[in-house]
């Protein structure tokens, strides 16, 4: 399956933080039907997805994403004192690099683009030239999480704070068919059901961790401040995605159905990479027609 003569695909691959594997199943899928990109755009994760592809890497990521555990992924957690942020990123970049050959956009098999966010402005910093494993670094800058990242006198955070399915800079690359998965279309209200589960269940170390730090579900069944939190940055996650693809939509969007895994959980790729190519499955007869108009 092809694209009309002269029409380039273009595909966006969005933040999720670990439903973000779900983009290798979408891939390998889109790719079984006969469906390769001309593009590739990422934010967050699907930056770093999408850099493998466009590299030519994907059978190395996937092959390593369905080998982690949760060992695995404490292992690549290297603490940060500087305030910026939890972790340093470092280890986890020093692993991309080691395992997935770094090169200049300029050399990728496939034309690639990625997008992080300048924190004293609050604008787009679009990346097309340059280190991709730098780029990719800067781009999944979550707040909070990693520490920032400084380039050409700029401190810049994940583009997920303004351009969480990156459909404008696929547009800006010369797509004419742009084919985009949102992985935070159902996140909304899963931080407050998994509360009430660990609640109910009882045996979840982290509800056991936050009673004894005084932040457990109260009296008055307000739930804890960390799943607060949680909830409040998953409507934010949302609403500005949504703000922006109305903008700007894609002529398909993709939303696997993964909002019960959480944003740490890189462990669980085999269902995150299914359901990614399910709702491919589910969305080919929409992707049909977008590419026979």
């Amino acid at each position: 399956m092809i694209a009309p003569r002269g029409q380039r695909i273009g595909f966006v691959l969005g933040s999720g933080s670990a439903r973000g594997w779900a983009h290798i199943g979408a891939l390998r899928a889109l790719a079984d039907a006969g469906i390769v990109p001309d593009v590739i755009c990422g934010c967050s994760i699907g930056a770093l997805v999408g850099a493998a592809c466009a590299n030519g890497d994907l059978d190395k990521l996937e092959t390593w994403v369905r080998s982690l555990t949760r060992r695995d992924v404490i292992g690549l957690m290297d603490l940060s004192f500087n305030g910026g942020g939890l972790l340093k990123g470092d280890k986890l970049m020093a692993f991309f690099a080691k395992h997935f050959t770094d090169r200049d956009f300029e050399q990728l098999s496939t034309p690639f683009a990625c997008l992080a966010t300048d924190l004293a402005t609050g604008r787009e910093v679009w990346f097309r030239e340059g280190s991709v494993a730098a780029a990719v670094r800067a781009a999944i800058a979550m707040p909070g999480l990693f520490t920032p990242v400084v380039r050409d006198g700029r401190l810049l955070v994940d583009g997920a704070l303004v351009n969480p399915v990156p459909v404008s800079l696929c547009r800006a690359m010369g797509a004419d068919i742009v084919i985009a998965v949102d992985l935070d279309s159902n996140i909304v209200g899963s931080a407050l059901r998994k509360a009430a589960g660990s609640d109910r269940s009882g045996s979840r170390w982290g509800s056991r961790l936050l009673t004894t730090l005084g932040l457990a579900r109260g009296s008055n069944n307000i739930p804890p401040m960390s799943t607060v939190l949680s909830a409040s940055l998953q409507i934010m996650q949302t609403r500005i995605g949504r703000a922006r693809l109305a903008g700007e939509p894609a002529d398909v969007l993709l939303s696997p159905r993964l909002a019960h895994l959480a944003p740490m959980d890189y462990h669980r790729a085999e269902e995150a990479i299914a359901e990614g190519r399910a709702v491919v499955e589910r969305m080919m007869p929409a992707i049909t027609h977008a590419l026979a108009v």
